[in-house]
C-alpha cells in the first residue's frame, strides 16, 4: 500500500501541477539514457526537442520514432525529422504525444456516466543555420494542445538555441531557452505557465578512447537562495561508450531527480539511467531504462534512420 501511495503522489507531482509539464519529459531513448544531457548533441534528429541549433549539423533526412512506457497507463510517443534546403538552412519538425489512459466518469452521487480519456500534443517546427563557421543558431515554434474529456487547453511557445563547435577539441557547447510562450486557452478559468527552462551544456569526445561525455545544467532561469551551488543543482551527466560499429553503451545521472525521489534516506537507483544503441544496416535501435527508485521505472525504445532524396 505504501508503494501505491508513493506512485500516485509522484504522478500527481509530475503532471497535475501544470498542464504542460509533459514538455519536460525525455522521449528520446538516447537522451534518456544520458540523463537528459542532450543540449550539445549534433548527431540525432531528436535534438530538436532539446536545442534547435543542434539540427544544423545533421545530414540527409534523418528520422526518429520513439515510444516511452511511463508509470501506470501513461505512454509517450514522438516523431522527429529534418531536411536541408541548399543556401537557406536546415528545417526540422517534431511531434510529442502523451496519453494518460482511460478514466471512468461519475457524478456526485456515484452514478457512472462512461469513460473518458486525457492526452497532450505538441507540434514543433524548427529552423537552424550558421552565424559563422562552427557557430550555429536555431529556433522552434510550437503549438501545444491538451485535453481531458470534453475540456481542452492550448498554448504557443518557442525555443531558441545556440551551438558552438570546436572540431579540433572534439567539443561542443550548447545553449537553449525552451518553452518561451503563453497559454491561449485554459481549462475553465485556470491560467497556467509553460515550463520555461534555460539550459547550458557541453559534449566532449575523448581522443584516445571511444567515449563521449555530456554535461547539462538545467533550470538556470529559476530563483535560488543565492548560493552558487544551488544555482547549478539541477545538473545531469551522461556517457556514451562505443563498443563496436554496431553497439553503444550509455549511462546517465540526474541529480535533481535523485533528490526528489529520495524516500527518507533511501533513494535506490533513482536518477540513474542506462541504455543501449544497436546499428543494424541503415537503422539504429535504441533502448533506455530510467530508475525512479521505489516508484518504478521508465522504459524507452526508438528507431532512427537517414534517407537521401
Amino acid at each position: 500500500m505504501k508503494y501505491v501511495i508513493i506512485l500516485i503522489l509522484f504522478v500527481q507531482a509530475s503532471f497535475a501541477q501544470n498542464t504542460y509539464n509533459f514538455l519536460k519529459v525525455d522521449v528520446s531513448p538516447r537522451a534518456g539514457a544520458l540523463g537528459g544531457s542532450f543540449v550539445a548533441a549534433t548527431d540525432d534528429p531528436d535534438v530538436i526537442f532539446y536545442n534547435p541549433a543542434g539540427i544544423k549539423n545533421l545530414s540527409a533526412v534523418p528520422v526518429s520514432f520513439t515510444f516511452t512506457k511511463h508509470l501506470l497507463d501513461i505512454n509517450f510517443a514522438a516523431l522527429s525529422a529534418s531536411y536541408e534546403l541548399e543556401n537557406i538552412g536546415r528545417f526540422g519538425a517534431g511531434i510529442k504525444y502523451a496519453n494518460y489512459g482511460t478514466f471512468t466518469e461519475y457524478d456526485e452521487y456515484g452514478n457512472k456516466f462512461g469513460d473518458y480519456g486525457a492526452g497532450d500534443l505538441a507540434l514543433t517546427v524548427g529552423y537552424a543555420n550558421e552565424i559563422s563557421e562552427n557557430f550555429n543558431y536555431g529556433v522552434n515554434a510550437k503549438f501545444i494542445y491538451s485535453s481531458i474529456s470534453d475540456y481542452s487547453s492550448t498554448a504557443v511557445a518557442g525555443d531558441l538555441g545556440l551551438m558552438y563547435l570546436m572540431p579540433n577539441e572534439r567539443l561542443n557547447i550548447g545553449f537553449s531557452v525552451l518553452n518561451v510562450g503563453t497559454q491561449l486557452q485554459s481549462y475553465i478559468s485556470t491560467k497556467e505557465d509553460l515550463p520555461l527552462d534555460v539550459v547550458i551544456g557541453i559534449s566532449k569526445r575523448l581522443q584516445y578512447l571511444p567515449l563521449q561525455f555530456h554535461l547539462d545544467f538545467h533550470k538556470l532561469n529559476e530563483n535560488t537562495d543565492g548560493s552558487l551551488m544551488n544555482k547549478f543543482n539541477a545538473f545531469s551527466f551522461g556517457a556514451e561508450f562505443t563498443l563496436s560499429k554496431t553497439l553503444k553503451l550509455r549511462f546517465g545521472y540526474e541529480n535533481e531527480k535523485r533528490k526528489e525521489l529520495k524516500i527518507g534516506s533511501f533513494a535506490g537507483l533513482a536518477g540513474f539511467n542506462f541504455g543501449l544503441g544497436f546499428n543494424v544496416k541503415e537503422y539504429t535501435l535504441n533502448y533506455a531504462y530510467s530508475s525512479l527508485g521505489e516508484v518504478g521505472a521508465l522504459h524507452r525504445i526508438g528507431i532512427n534512420s537517414s534517407f537521401d532524396f
